[in-house]
């Protein structure tokens, strides 16, 4: 177990699987799909109806096609299993809203701009705001990771995490022209 033991007994009461998953395309564009699933160990009671125990309450998909550049050329999202039938999974169709942004440029404030509260599906969206690293990583094996960027600019990931700090360890020693000297100052 990766945690440390928890403190005392307990026992448990909900289990969300997110995955992810990235594919190159023969047509040399990329398919980037999400699933999410959400399962009680026990039976569930909504207003709408009871689950029984191990049922998904929530089972949905989202499948984003990009381009080389990551413009999103098709967006497809589906609901499987949702609290409220015949209702939650009248918005999928307008996830097609999607096509034509970009995952790396401004997308996280497009997909607030498009979806937010009664405009979409607040686990749909939050699949979403994981699609650019998603995306990045389904990619990674075609770049070395401390390659310039197009035009000869910093790598995209610097100064992104504290790991990839252009004034730390790592950039000194695997992005070195990148690397602005260590900081005598804290991050604020």
């Amino acid at each position: 177990m990766p945690l440390p033991a928890p403190v005392a007994s307990r026992s448990l009461t909900h289990q969300r699987h997110v995955q992810f998953a990235g594919y190159r395309r023969a047509d040399g564009l990329y398919d980037v799909e999400a699933h999410l699933l959400d399962v009680k160990p026990t039976d569930f009671t909504l207003s709408s109806g009871t689950r029984p125990a191990g049922t998904p309450v929530h089972d949905m998909w989202i499948r984003l096609t990009l381009d080389a550049s990551f413009r999103i050329v098709e967006a497809v999202a589906r609901t499987e299993a949702m609290p409220y039938p015949g209702v939650c999974e009248r918005v999928t169709p307008d996830y097609g809203k999607l096509v034509g942004l970009n995952l790396l440029r401004g997308f996280r404030k497009a997909v607030h701009d498009l979806f937010a509260h009664v405009k979409g599906c607040t686990h749909l969206n939050e699949m979403l705001l994981q699609f650019p690293t998603a995306a990045i990583q389904a990619r990674a094996a075609e770049q070395r990771d401390n390659e310039d960027g197009p035009g000869g600019t910093q790598p995209f990931q610097l100064d992104q995490c504290h790991a990839l700090d252009t004034h730390g360890e790592i950039a000194e020693r695997h992005y070195p022209k990148w690397f602005r000297g260590r900081r005598t100052e804290p991050v604020e």
